[in-house]
């Protein structure tokens, strides 16, 4: 039985023979060969865009720039764009830092956060073109320590799993650990501890996650995460300014420090240290060096005549593996995500890959490829996202198709970027009172807890006042009375930032505390540490 599509399609076929039928023999040849480069009705778009709009788009650029620059009193930024092959367009804009004042320029590094996934997904086609791994491949082939909650799904768990957040690990999984210093290894190794989603039928976007399938590519190719990326990318694309390390981005003469606000506007931070996320977000780069990366990208792999990736490893990368939102909207469209790449579909009916990176202590940046104009554009910024590389990029596409910008994307964007800044805890905003006392002597609090994800927490009296100290890296925090057995204290890190306030919460039992609740390591309620008996 055939569907009204099938019969359709056999339909426009009989009548394409039927056509050939009747048409002199040199002229069937020059159909079937016209037919034979004619897009599929996939590729067909509703807008068609000519090169004379591109060069009007880019020649644009310096304006759209510097208002951006100054709507979004970022510091600095850089752009590059790619068309046809060739880097058409690579400036910098504003300061890499506010301290020195020294200017951006095409080549100045900046720190790539989450772009540092679809670059990753290429080192991972790398080795699918060599051989090495597949992207079906399971994690445990490779790294047979490594398991999440359900035992079937540990042993079943693929890279393309883990690089299209689909694994059914909550979302950002494991970010809470490196904040209280925690290094990848210890991570990845805790990470079974967290509750686990429908497999490959949930997504949640996870840096570490995405770290555990390199770890097991890098394994797989006898090598370093780092050493790897540099191997099968950076050096054979000639991106001399890229690295995975963040001491080389530190020892960069011209690099973009990063900021975070002050009380007199931005100020230099350079706080986030990324190494143990590096595949997921810890890529430094130029404009300069990533517009070769995107030119190979929009080449199927191929770059300058070489072919880096085979075109059938990459494909995979750029196809859509999981809806990463559903429609919110009959009208909505929805949003894909690949291996490493947002894959969808622009107003204009054109196919585009994108992605953003922000770190809330000091980046935003941005990329979109559409590749049915064999066209790109990244942005990177040196300060936390407020929308502007996506607000370029999203102008810049606007006029390359439409002739003109459709919308004020930074407001836009503005609005959806806030929540990544804003300060967090359910006390954020408020103090204690002046005269706010614990209710019990300090000693009945002190002590050490545990908890099997977290680990060690130390509560200590010291000068008349409590302190927290949590994480191998013994960070700690002054505790504050609030009420009861409640405390405050002020967390500042990559997910918690200036301004969060937390709320500690004490357990009693028999007038003791038995346990202790820290609000901004609560997220997936585990949040609780027990106190250890202290030994007799």
């Amino acid at each position: 039985m055939f569907t009204h599509q099938a019969i359709a399609i056999r339909t426009a076929s009989l009548a394409a023979a039927l056509v050939l039928l009747a048409t002199p023999a040199s002229s069937q040849q020059e159909e079937a060969a016209t037919a034979r480069h004619m897009p599929s009705p996939a590729q067909e778009v509703a807008i068609e865009t000519t090169q004379a709009q591109i060069d009007a788009a880019i020649a644009g650029l310096d304006a759209l720039a510097a208002d951006i620059l100054y709507r979004s009193n970022v510091p600095g930024l850089a752009i590059a764009v790619v068309h046809a092959g060739q880097t058409v367009y690579a400036k910098g804009f504003g300061m890499r830092s506010r301290t020195s004042g020294e200017p951006v320029d095409a080549d100045t590094v900046f720190l790539l956060a989450s772009l540092s996934k679809p670059i990753g997904a290429t080192v991972v086609a790398h080795q699918v073109s060599l051989g090495v791994i597949d992207w079906s491949t399971p994690v445990q082939a490779h790294l047979p320590w490594f398991r999440l909650a359900d035992p079937w799904v540990s042993a079943h768990v693929t890279i393309g799993d883990l690089y299209a957040h689909r694994s059914g690990l909550p979302d950002h999984a494991g970010d809470d650990l490196e904040d209280i210093g925690y290094g990848r290894s210890a991570i990845l190794k805790r990470i079974h501890l967290l509750p686990q989603a429908a497999f490959r039928d949930s997504y949640a976007y996870t840096n570490f996650g995405l770290t555990a399938a390199a770890e097991a590519v890098a394994t797989a190719a006898g090598s370093s995460w780092e050493e790897l990326s540099a191997q099968a990318i950076y050096r054979p694309l000639g991106m001399s300014a890229t690295s995975s390390r963040y001491s080389d981005y530190l020892a960069r003469t011209n690099r973009a420090a990063s900021h975070v606000p002050g009380p007199d506007g931005y100020e230099v931070a350079d706080l986030r240290q990324p190494d143990p996320q590096s595949p997921a977000g810890g890529v430094s780069s130029s404009a300069n060096d990533m517009a070769r990366w995107m030119t190979m990208v929009l080449g199927g792999g191929t770059f300058e005549g070489n072919e880096i990736i085979a075109p059938a490893a990459l494909m995979p990368a750029v196809s859509p593996q999981i809806m990463s939102s559903p429609p919110h909207a009959l009208d909505a469209r929805a949003s894909h995500y690949g291996f490493g790449f947002n894959v969808g579909a622009r107003a204009s009916g054109r196919v585009a890959f994108s992605h953003s990176g922000a770190f809330a202590q000091g980046t935003a940046t941005a990329f979109t490829l559409i590749p049915g104009l064999d066209l790109g554009i990244v942005v990177l910024t040196n300060a936390p996202p407020v929308g502007a590389a996506e607000a370029i990029a999203a102008s810049f596409t606007d006029m390359v198709e439409f002739g003109g910008v459709k919308r004020d994307w930074l407001e836009g964007y503005r609005s959806r970027m806030a929540p990544l800044t804003a300060p967090a805890g359910e006390l954020a905003g408020r103090k204690a009172s002046a005269g706010a006392r614990a209710s019990r002597p300090l000693e009945t609090y002190q002590g050490s807890y545990e908890n099997a994800y977290y680990g060690p927490a130390t509560i200590t009296v010291d000068d008349g006042s409590l302190r927290l100290a949590v994480g191998p890296a013994d960070i700690a925090f002054a505790m504050t009375p609030w009420e009861e057995d409640s405390f405050i204290i002020e967390p500042f890190n990559e997910n918690q930032p200036r301004g969060s306030v937390s709320k500690v919460t004490f357990e009693m039992a028999d007038g003791a505390a038995s346990a202790v609740r820290i609000e901004h390591l609560n997220a997936y309620r585990d949040g609780v540490f027990t106190r250890v008996p202290t030994a007799q």
